[in-house]
């Protein structure tokens, strides 16, 4: 187990994530297709270079999420979460393309004790994404419901 209990994370604690990850034309085209989105923007070079502002496709926003999250997971909640209560305050500055490389960090935001479940704790996680550039592609806050550590570990 690599993930953290509930009572081993702080306020303030940065994880800075060893896993980058370049991104594929694959890795879009089949994540596009897989949730059945469409749109031009992730799909058609040529739409996308005759149309729009970028010039290329952009790498689907859901898999940004997804892979942003699957990063942190190795040294966050791997074997201590309970559930994933939520994401909010999405934002995507910068678009990623095919051949962008991202790197994460996460930060701990905040700690509550769970009323109802006296073994587990609420955390509220800050993702932040950054390309090859060094540039903020992408940050969001996650709660999740993670475990304390047992009691006969302590």
């Amino acid at each position: 187990m690599a993930g953290k209990w509930f009572d081993e994370l702080e306020v303030g604690q940065v994880f800075q994530h060893a896993i980058r990850r370049t991104l594929t034309e694959t890795d879009n085209i089949l994540f596009t297709s897989m949730t059945h989105n469409p749109a031009q923007l992730h799909l058609d070079a040529d739409y996308c270079a005759k149309e729009t502002e970028f010039g290329k496709p952009l790498i689907n926003s859901l898999f940004t999420l997804g892979l942003i999250v699957g990063i942190s997971v190795h040294e966050t909640t791997m074997g201590t979460a309970v559930a994933n209560l939520g994401m909010d305050d999405v934002k995507f500055p910068k678009p990623l393309f095919a051949g962008d490389t991202i790197h994460v960090e996460t930060e701990i935001i905040a700690l509550r004790e769970s009323k109802s479940r006296p073994m587990q704790g609420i955390v509220t996680f800050e993702h932040r994404a950054y390309n090859q550039n060094n540039e903020l592609v992408c940050s969001l806050r996650r709660k999740g419901l993670q475990h304390k550590k047992p009691e006969n570990s302590r």
